[in-house]
């Protein structure tokens, strides 16, 4: 077996475990596990084409995440609710302040330069649903590395998790790709401009019209 230090590659064990790990977890976000569905031990390791073993690092690696959990059926795959929604947004919303709060305090001219491109090419993306969800994603990211605080970063990745489960981006409402883009150059001249209260609160204003928009995609999937 192949250590870390001979250059050979991770053994066998640890590139099952990643394996079985990267397929659930991709499954679960991109729907073909739906919400509710139980995740037997033996019958995921057969679709994994794996062991138990890694299987059952991997369930606990997604438990851990919050993307599955516990209940009278053993583990299942987290349910989608309009609680949950809430219940993220209240956490994402002081982050993402925090984060661009710091990121006008700590930015770089790299940070600065990377967030210009970043406006530029929003504003060149033609209206689809995954493409304008990527590029927010990667905007967002930028932000979150301008503000030189991994652990901030480490929570919202894992906190952005339970977002992707919801399969429809709040740009494709109606006037909100728009209303984002200006969000988002509102923000970046906050922190170009090392306004740190202003920074934040345009974070804040962005998260909580999104949590709003989230909500009422959620009542019209439901009518």
């Amino acid at each position: 077996m192949a250590t870390s230090g001979s250059g050979k590659g991770p053994s066998a064990p640890a590139v099952a475990k990643d394996s079985a790990y990267d397929k659930l977890k991709a499954a679960i976000l991109d729907g073909t596990l739906a919400a509710g569905a139980a995740l037997v031990e033996s019958s995921v390791a057969e679709w994994c084409g794996v062991s138990r073993t890694p299987v059952r690092e991997a369930l606990t690696r997604l438990e851990h995440d919050g993307l599955i959990t516990r209940s009278d059926r053993g583990l299942v795959v987290r349910e989608r609710s309009p609680e949950e929604i809430l219940d993220i947004y209240e956490v994402r919303i002081v982050l993402e302040a925090a984060a661009a709060r710091l990121a006008a305090e700590r930015h770089t001219k790299f940070d600065l330069i990377r967030l210009e491109r970043l406006i530029r090419r929003g504003e060149e993306i033609d209206p689809d649903p995954d493409a304008m969800a990527d590029y927010n994603r990667e905007f967002h990211r930028a932000v979150w590395q301008a503000a030189r605080n991994e652990a901030l970063l480490d929570v919202l990745s894992r906190l952005n998790l339970h977002l992707v489960r919801y399969p429809v981006t709040t740009l494709s409402y109606p006037g909100r790709w728009k209303q984002a883009l200006l969000e988002h150059r509102q923000l970046v001249d906050a922190i170009t401009d090392r306004d740190a209260s202003k920074a934040a609160e345009v974070a804040r204003v962005h998260f909580t019209e999104a949590r709003d928009v989230r909500l009422r995609l959620w009542e019209q999937d439901l009518a």
